[in-house]
């Protein structure tokens, strides 16, 4: 179903993640004729360019995404526009309101507008309060929709700072709070699994799952963004928003109904569900790592002090393990282990869930585990993993699997995030988006463990290319469990 006509206001388009993500996103959906029948894209920069200067970058950013030329990438470039504003000047934004009525007027949009703030974390409070001062908030004539990237603010008082300072001048209705993870197809799927197959839900709950796994491993270093990675950290730039949706995503009950208000009133359920962190549980269930340098494949890796931007000092942790609980009914007792990390072995996201083992081994004492493996990135799937009779005489179990990958769809396309999150906001969907309550809900979870390093807390080096500190092993052995090492591909075994 195509979304109605509107204008894609892009705040920061000459910015990276504008080249890198979104125009390719918004070309994709114009191929498969996804987007309204007449539709409009306006990049808003402090940049000096024009209409055409914009539409050549971002014709040779295509070319490069795509590896083709052709008339419907001219077509899709007929639809890009551009206005140099500084976005820090309130008098500036004046400028918006001529080329908005234009593009409304030829494009006959009805005065839909949908605005995407790929800025700064700085301008997430400004540039609402500088629309609604030349009334380019008000939904008299067409909806206004507000796509705020994360970080949703840098802790629990600045996030309930800039949430009070958005809603003076957007209502909740309005605000799309974008994490990309929910957007991943394995991530949505998820929930078809849980809740369209009725054999998992009786054993979803702490009568037969032992332990979760949550993984969010990166191979990579902080790259050329050290600068802004050591005023974030792990903490901030994957579990407080990333992992912590996720963890959500596994453990919320079924909704009433599939739409925006029940999911994620379930969502939030789980996140006020979560146990406080008290300074003991940080003590012995915490682990905070940064790598150091070490050779990987034959070449050096950079440490995380010695990349660009990280001062030599600095205590940001690049590796975060926790054990944390969910004090409800169904999930009482399970204890889920989350970690991310950079410069880890494989780039891979993933959900283990661990179930129980048998009361009484009648074949082995070494029974293979019962896993479900839902691989989120890259190479999407599920896997389960069970025993079988090892071939030959006697009865020894073997670990065997049967795996789902969404490569062996022969013909399928699978959006990529930006394009099913882009789409579902055109449409007024705000199912896959986090919603005020949820935020400040993992921000009040998150806190403690702000508090706990900024007064000391130890945080342990780790060998690029390692697995993180040896500190988290030991936090998870303790209960008697062993973390997975999942390589980058998912294979029959992994």
């Amino acid at each position: 179903m195509k979304t109605e006509n509107c204008c894609i206001v892009i705040f920061g388009a000459s910015g990276d993640l504008t080249y890198r993500k979104l125009i390719p996103a918004l070309y994709d959906l114009y191929k498969i004729d996804r987007l309204g029948d007449d539709f409009s894209v306006l990049g808003v920069a402090r940049t000096e360019l024009n209409d055409d200067s914009f539409r050549e970058k971002m014709r040779q950013t295509l070319i490069k995404h795509e590896g083709t030329e052709g008339e419907c990438l001219e077509q899709f470039c007929r639809h890009l526009y551009y206005q140099a504003v500084n976005t820090s000047d309130k008098a500036d934004y004046a400028k918006l309101i001529p080329r908005l009525d234009a593009l409304h007027e030829t494009y006959k949009t009805n005065g839909n507008t949908l605005y995407y703030l790929s800025t700064p974390p700085s301008l997430y409070g400004v540039i609402p309060e500088c629309l609604a001062e030349h009334g380019l908030n008000k939904e008299e004539r067409g909806w206004k929709r507000l796509i705020v990237e994360k970080p949703f603010g840098y802790d629990r008082k600045t996030a309930e700072a800039l949430d009070v300072q958005i809603h003076r001048f957007f209502e909740e209705h309005q605000i799309y709070r974008i994490d990309h993870y929910l957007g991943k197809e394995t991530v949505q799927n998820l929930l078809v699994l849980r809740f369209s197959n009725g054999w998992f839900e009786p054993l979803w709950n702490r009568n037969f799952i032992e332990y979760v796994e949550i993984t969010g491993a990166e191979s990579i270093g902080v790259e050329e963004r050290g600068g802004y990675y050591d005023g974030s950290g792990a903490m901030r730039d994957m579990f407080q928003n990333h992992l912590l949706q996720v963890l959500a995503m596994v453990a919320m009950e079924p909704p009433a109904i599939i739409n925006a208000d029940s999911m994620r009133d379930e969502v939030a359920k789980v996140l006020h569900c979560l146990r406080p962190l008290t300074h003991e549980d940080m003590e012995h269930h915490l682990v905070l790592g940064q790598y150091t340098a070490a050779e990987i494949n034959g070449k050096m890796a950079k440490g995380y002090l010695e990349e660009k931007g990280v001062p030599a000092d600095s205590r940001t942790e690049t590796y975060m393990a926790l054990r944390c609980e969910i004090e409800n009914w169904r999930w009482a007792g399970v204890p889920f282990y989350v970690r991310t990390g950079k410069r880890l072995p494989a780039r891979v996201t993933e959900i283990v869930i661990h179930f129980k083992t048998t009361p009484h081994p009648v074949f082995s004492q070494n029974a293979p585990e019962n896993k479900l493996i839902i691989r989120i990135q890259p190479d999407e799937a599920i896997s389960m993993r069970f025993g079988l009779k090892k071939p030959g005489a006697g009865f020894e179990a073997k670990e065997v699997s049967m795996d789902f990958r969404y490569a062996d769809l022969a013909g399928a396309t699978v959006m990529t995030a930006y394009e099913r999150l882009l789409l579902d906001a055109m449409k007024g969907d705000a199912t896959l988006f986090a919603r005020t309550d949820a935020v400040h809900a993992a921000w009040k979870f998150v806190q403690p463990i702000l508090d706990y390093k900024a007064q000391g807390g130890r945080v342990y080096d780790y060998e690029a290319g390692s697995w993180g500190p040896i500190a988290a092993d030991k936090l998870i052995a303790k209960e008697g469990k062993v973390w997975r090492k999942p390589s980058g591909l998912m294979k029959k075994k992994v």
